[in-house]
């Protein structure tokens, strides 16, 4: 049996759809399992044994028409069995429709059944979800071809080789952190303006993490996010300051996975970093946009991850406003997150983390 799994876009949402590689290769061991995706996103899934081949669909072929039906054919001279698209654009039925495949599954859309035959109808979204319904509709993509629903082990993982462990230990004793102590990743923006938490609020969380657990603290950012990254240090006080080693970061996501998988926690905005973490087991404590659909990512919730969404402390704003008009108001309404409250789960947080870890 030959596979081809698809997600395209963001590093959360390839991690995520890799529980479909990771379950199937239990199930099926004998399987070959390739996985399609950006190549910013390879990171996420490199080392990982139940993926046998990582095709990578570049920006340029996706956008150029003969390049992308070269790459079609590429994909239906693979002989697939199964090609599962977690994704369902544009360029991803065509790859799906056009691939030969017994089994083409999808999600339901108008059109999806002129590519597929296969169609996944989505869990909507509000629905209660034990699970989180980014892991419960992707679950539902194996139903087609997995005869047991009796799945327990559908979380992400992320896979190190020794040398990257050891590249970033050796990274850490290069900065002088005294790894003894609390090492803390923080992740300082989202993924989106509307994701980031006011930097100005950030800092006074910065403060209290420093004063509370005198941990060291890294700041996940890359170059070109380095001007609002030197506006959060200036917006903290001189004490916290000293416990920021600034100019420690990755040069890669691969290098910046390993310093993580040495981090005793990550604190910070909800996004990718936060499902890599989870994926490498490393405690979360994370601060959701209120316009993110906080059923479907709030996700593998327990004493060792937590989050805050404002749906969780104004659900009244929620009946009142829909997702679009709290988008728009994002800054007002991250405004309306009591920081005593946060600091007070921040607190908690802290105590178990650094309790667990010792």
């Amino acid at each position: 049996m030959k596979v081809l799994i698809i997600q395209q876009k963001r590093i959360g949402d390839v991690l995520t759809t890799s529980i479909l590689a990771n379950i199937l290769k239990k199930n099926y061991p004998d399987a070959s399992i390739d996985y399609l995706c950006y190549s910013y996103c390879v990171d996420v899934l490199k080392e990982n044994p139940s993926i046998d081949k990582i095709v990578v669909l570049e920006e340029v072929t996706r956008k150029n028409y003969w390049s992308l039906l070269k790459f079609i054919n590429r994909i239906r001279r693979e002989e697939y069995t199964i090609v599962i698209d977690a994704y369902s654009k544009l360029e991803t039925n065509l790859i799906t429709g056009f691939s030969g495949a017994k089994y083409k599954i999808s999600y339901h859309k108008g059109y999806s059944n002129i590519f597929y035959n296969h169609n996944i109808k989505r869990l909507p979204n509000g629905t209660n979800s034990k699970n989180g319904l980014a892991i419960d509709n992707r679950l539902a993509l194996l139903e087609p071809i997995l005869k047991t629903k009796n799945i327990k082990d559908y979380k992400p993982k992320i896979f190190l080789s020794q040398s990257e462990i050891e590249t970033a230990k050796l990274l850490l004793n290069k900065h002088d952190i005294n790894t003894s102590q609390p090492v803390f990743m923080i992740g300082i923006l989202g993924s989106e303006w509307y994701k980031t938490y006011p930097l100005e609020s950030m800092a006074k969380l910065l403060d209290f993490i420093a004063k509370e657990t005198k941990a060291s603290l890294l700041f996940n950012y890359i170059p070109n996010q380095k001007e609002d990254a030197l506006k959060l240090y200036n917006l903290c006080n001189q004490y916290t300051q000293e416990k920021i080693y600034f100019e420690l970061y990755a040069t890669s996501l691969r290098g910046f996975l390993g310093l993580l998988s040495q981090c005793d926690a990550l604190i910070g905005n909800e996004g990718g970093s936060v499902n890599m973490a989870k994926a490498l087991d490393v405690p979360t404590f994370s601060l959701f946009s209120p316009s993110v659909d906080k059923e479907t990512w709030q996700i593998f919730e327990d004493d060792k991850n937590i989050s805050i969404h404002l749906k969780d402390l104004k659900p009244e704003i929620f009946e009142e406003h829909d997702e679009k008009y709290i988008k728009e108001h994002t800054m007002k309404y991250f405004d309306a997150y009591p920081i005593s409250k946060i600091k007070e789960k921040l607190s908690k947080f802290l105590i178990t983390t650094l309790k667990s870890n010792n």
